[in-house]
Formats: structure tokens, C-alpha cells, sequence
């Protein structure tokens, strides 16, 4: 099992009056993992502007050209194999790529077997897609505000209801402050046990992984956004 990487994101798809496109979200990893910030990526894969994870190569969100975004969080199942190709792969592969959302997608869906268990958002000038492998299945979103952390998208896991929530009041409201937003993010409360998913993972563990903001030693929101 691996619990790193994009851990939670909003997205308000075709729902604000100026940006088609609006992503709010937090990095969980490891703190000594190496990562290198924000920033456009060398040639050939120019075009990209994203994070990096140094160790494999691949990022968790990033920008292209001609409007196009990727999202991946990893789906947390403690029984599943963590073998096979990085995730982070599928956001350079893409937005490197000439393929639209779509058609990306497509082309993705029978080698999504080979990678750990993931949750993929494709975003381009005119749809959203979005593909996962733990269950398969693929969707193109509809206009609206969606969220997702590590388990199936738009589960209302408490920190994804939350956020998605205060998302979709700042959009209603029209207000271009985006600290509503950075105070959701921020937010360390831990939920009530009622309200936990059921990962497979120890008590300890979910209780700590239902922060929208994980402030922990060795482990929570790295952005990296410097």
C-alpha cells in the first residue's frame, strides 16, 4: 500500500463565470521524498508546467498547453499491489501528448491494469474525463463541482464533503478572495469515527488520513508549490 501523493481535490468543471476550470487541493507524502517545485518541464516536455517526484519521475497535477490540466491520486487499499508503473507518469504522458481527454482516456483504459491502484482526472478545452482502474471504469464529468481523495470519486468522505462545499459556495458567490478556500485546506480537525471511511487501514491511521490538512513529522501536505 502507498498513501503518498495527491490526497484530496475540488474541481469546479464548467460551473464558475470566468474559469472554466478551478482545482483546489493538498499533496500528502513523505517529507524526505524528494520532489522538485513547481515549475515548466525541460524539453521535449516543454509544454508541461507541474511538480516533479524526483524519485520516480512522474508529478500529481500539472498544466499543458491549449487548456488542458491532469489530476491522480492513488486509491488506498491496503491489499492491493503497489507494483508496476508509476502513477505520476500518467500526468507527463499526457500532457506532453497531442491526445485530447478523451481520446486519452480511451487509449489508457486497457494498460490501466499496469499501474497501482489510481484515480486519473483529464481535463481539456472542452471536457473532463475521468478514468480509475481500482474499480475500472470511466466517466466524463458533467458540468458541476466534484471531489476526490483516495477512494472512488465524489465518496463523501468528510475532508472531500467539506472542501467540495466550501467550493461550491466561492463559485456561487462569485468572490475572487480565495482564502475560504486556503482555510479548507488548512484545516487539521480530525472526523468523528462515524464518519470514517473504511480503507483497510488501522484506526490510527484513517483517523489521521481525514485532515484535509495532515500536519504530521514525517508525513502530510507537502504542495510544493514554491
Amino acid at each position: 500500500m502507498t498513501i503518498g501523493g495527491m490526497c484530496l481535490v475540488a474541481l469546479a468543471w464548467k460551473v464558475h463565470p470566468r474559469w472554466r476550470l478551478l482545482l483546489a487541493g493538498n499533496r500528502d507524502e513523505f517529507h524526505a521524498r524528494p520532489t522538485a517545485a513547481l515549475a515548466r518541464w525541460a524539453a521535449p516536455a516543454d509544454n508541461v508546467l507541474a511538480g516533479r517526484d524526483l524519485r520516480s519521475g512522474g508529478s500529481w497535477v500539472g498544466l499543458g498547453r491549449d487548456g488542458r490540466a491532469a489530476v491522480v491520486t492513488n486509491v488506498r487499499d491496503p491489499l492491493a499491489t503497489a507494483s508496476g508503473r508509476s502513477r505520476g507518469h500518467l500526468i507527463g504522458d499526457y500532457l506532453s501528448g497531442s491526445l485530447s481527454a478523451t481520446a486519452y482516456a480511451d487509449a489508457l483504459a486497457g494498460a490501466a491494469h499496469q499501474f497501482p491502484p489510481f484515480n486519473l482526472l483529464l481535463c481539456d478545452a472542452d471536457r473532463c474525463e475521468h478514468l480509475s482502474n481500482h474499480p475500472p471504469l470511466a466517466r466524463q464529468l458533467a458540468a458541476g463541482i466534484h471531489g476526490m481523495s483516495n477512494g472512488p470519486l465524489d465518496a463523501p468522505w468528510p475532508k472531500t464533503a467539506a472542501l467540495t462545499k466550501v467550493l461550491h459556495r466561492w463559485c456561487a458567490d462569485g468572490d475572487e478572495d480565495l482564502q475560504p478556500l486556503w482555510t479548507a485546506l488548512g484545516n487539521p480537525a480530525i472526523a468523528a469515527d462515524a464518519a470514517l471511511p473504511q480503507t483497510g487501514v488501522d484506526l490510527p491511521t484513517e483517523r489521521l488520513l481525514s485532515a484535509a490538512f495532515i500536519g504530521g513529522p514525517s508525513y502530510g501536505v507537502n504542495n510544493n508549490f514554491k
